[in-house]
């Protein structure tokens, strides 16, 4: 039977079940933390993505699939909820959104979801804390994206989604699924179309009326914090990642391979879970191919705020509450634990990462100065237990070697250092490099918004880069000619000419127009 669980889980934790005795005997979870100021409401909206297409064409009898064919993401919204009397889900009810996760309008429970059912079945009855369709509380507040581990549910970690309602946050989850199908697949195109979906909620959330979407954050657990990651990278109004556990750091090749994802150029802020010590072993042993080879994020991660904090009792699995909860999970747990910490140990592992999570969210997105120093406080200090956590700190530092951190550093400089920037960027980066086209566009849109100097300095430094281009020493002219300085407009229209380019007659027609002009009085 085929059997869903997160991908680093399947790597790390198969084999055969040695603790079943043990897990049976054990403690069942229980979220130990207080909620914060508000009830928190559940909302539930069945839509698609109808920019992509989903699932096959035909069906497994060969006959063509009738229907909608776009991309299914049925959205759980937690948020601020004003106190009812209404009943509060339960582990059951959340497992009931599994029948209509992709068929909206037909609901069915699909076989590999059956493990889960009976590894779920002595929590069926817990109650959490959200209320489906409870009246929310006016206001606006910040958003937090949760992004699932490998093929999972969106509501793999309600516990953590609610706490973080409760204490003023609207939070967005879609269930992991694959991109042509419900099977998440170990590769850039499933990471690809999970980050999609990330920020396809981004937008969704705009037209949301209780949220504040100049503060946004993406929490993603295991796989969904690599596609957290990718997300990031291409959308610019991601302002913060939490990973927990992530596999940004198991799948660092995937990260390299992806072309368009790089840590060392990210300025956001990163907090970032691990499960207790792994090491060079469990590396070689588990994490051996090319989608484990390539630069550590975190290593790279240095012109962002990193935050990271090590969960030395906890295993992966841990980091979500509803594998927590699933008796089949801790089968193999024996080969798996860290030390000598019992499975008990990842109750108030998950409190204290629940904790982190909302200090960290409430010092980036909040810009609470109480919950910056308490996140730099020592666990210790705040608190946890003695050797059950130990975190550190990175503050960012320097401008990322990028189009977007040079035009940041000049805009603090001012452009007449524009050649002593890019000499500093370079040095410090050899493969720093502008391309021609793109500074080019640069120059004129500052021309054409009447930023004269800017767009001269800007050009000026195109002709420096590419000596050999005509393009650059006609658009230098350009800039000149606008500006009224005909000598400096004629001297570049000639080097133009000189290099022979495609439009070396344009150049020469400006040049002839500018000779024949009368001169200024």
């Amino acid at each position: 039977m085929r059997k869903r669980i997160c991908s680093l889980c399947v790597l790390v934790f198969a084999g055969a079940a040695t603790a079943a005795g043990f897990a049976q005997s054990a403690e069942r979870f229980i979220f130990d933390q207080k909620p914060g100021a508000y009830a928190v409401g559940l909302k539930v909206v069945d839509q698609y993505d109808y920019s992509r297409t989903w699932g096959p064409a035909v069906d497994d009898l060969g006959k063509p699939v009738s229907g909608e064919r776009a991309r299914p993401l049925q959205t759980l919204i937690w948020y601020p909820a004003e106190k009812t009397a209404g009943k509060p889900m339960t582990v059951g009810d959340y497992f009931a959104l599994l029948e209509t996760e992709t068929s909206f309008d037909k609901p069915h429970l699909p076989i590999y979801w059956q493990d889960w059912k009976t590894g779920l079945a002595p929590a069926m009855q817990d109650a959490l804390w959200a209320v489906r369709d409870a009246p929310a509380v006016a206001g606006h507040y910040p958003v937090v994206i949760y992004a699932p581990s490998f093929g999972s549910m969106a509501w793999e970690n309600a516990d953590l989604c609610e706490f973080l309602a409760s204490n003023g946050y609207v939070v967005l989850a879609t269930g992991a699924l694959g991109a042509e199908s419900r099977d998440m697949t170990n590769d850039l195109a499933g990471i690809d179309a999970q980050a999609r979906d990330i920020s396809f909620l981004v937008g969704y959330g705009r037209g949301l009326a209780n949220t504040d979407m100049s503060e946004v954050a993406v929490a993603g657990f295991s796989w969904g914090g690599i596609a957290n990651l990718f997300a990031a990278a291409r959308d610019t109004r991601i302002d913060a990642l939490v990973a927990l556990d992530g596999s940004m750091r198991y799948y660092p090749g995937l990260v390299k391979d992806a072309g368009d994802v790089h840590p060392n150029l990210e300025t956001i802020p990163l907090l970032f879970f691990t499960e207790g010590e792994f090491t060079i072993e469990d590396i070689d042993k588990y994490l051996n191919g090319p989608a484990n080879r390539g630069p550590d994020p975190l290593n790279e991660w240095t012109h962002g705020d990193l935050t990271t904090v090590h969960m030395m009792a906890m295993i992966h699995t841990e980091f979500s509450s509803i594998y927590q909860r699933n008796e089949n999970v801790w089968k193999n747990f024996a080969e798996s634990r860290k030390a000598d910490y019992p499975r008990e140990d990842g109750i108030p592992g998950y409190g204290w990462m629940a904790r982190y999570t909302l200090a960290y969210l409430d010092a980036y997105l909040k810009h609470d100065s109480g919950a910056m120093a308490w996140l730099k406080k020592t666990p210790a200090e705040n608190g946890a237990p003695q050797h059950f956590i130990y975190t550190s700190f990175r503050a960012a530092s320097g401008v990322p070697a990028s189009l977007e951190g040079f035009k940041t550093e000049l805009g603090r400089r001012g452009f007449d250092q524009i050649q002593e920037v890019y000499a500093a960027f370079h040095k410090e980066n050899p493969d720093f490099k502008l391309q021609e086209d793109q500074v080019n566009l640069w120059g004129y849109t500052l021309l054409g918004d009447g930023h004269l100097p800017e767009a001269i300095a800007v050009l000026k430094l195109n002709t420096t880069l590419y000596p050999d281009s005509g393009n650059t020493y006609d658009s230098l002219g350009d800039a000149y000619a606008k500006a009224g300085s005909k000598d400096l407009a004629m001297e570049n229209y000639r080097k133009a000419v000189a290099t022979h380019y495609p439009q070396a007659e344009q150049s020469q027609k400006k040049l002839d127009e500018l000779e024949k002009a009368p001169a200024a009085k």
